[in-house]
C-alpha cells in the first residue's frame, strides 16, 4: 500500500520524472503519519463528549507540562 498508492497516482496523472513520483510518495506519507497522529489522539476514551479540537488542545498542554 505505501509503494502502490503513490505509484498509481503517478502513473493515473500521467507525471513523468521521478522527483514527482519521491514528491507524490513524501506527500501521501506526510498526510498518513498526520492522519494516525490525529487518530490515536482522538480514539482515547477519556475524549467522550468532548470536540476535536478541545482533545487536540488538552493533549498539546499535557505532553507540554509532561518535558
Amino acid at each position: 500500500m505505501g509503494v502502490a498508492l503513490p505509484v498509481a497516482l503517478f502513473l493515473l496523472l500521467g507525471l513523468q520524472t521521478a522527483s514527482q513520483l519521491f514528491t507524490i510518495a513524501a506527500s501521501i506519507f506526510l498526510v498518513w503519519g498526520v492522519t494516525d497522529l490525529l487518530a490515536s489522539i482522538l480514539e482515547r476514551p477519556r475524549l467522550s463528549n468532548r470536540t476535536p479540537g478541545g482533545a487536540i488542545r488538552e493533549d498539546w498542554e499535557r505532553r507540554r507540562s509532561e518535558d
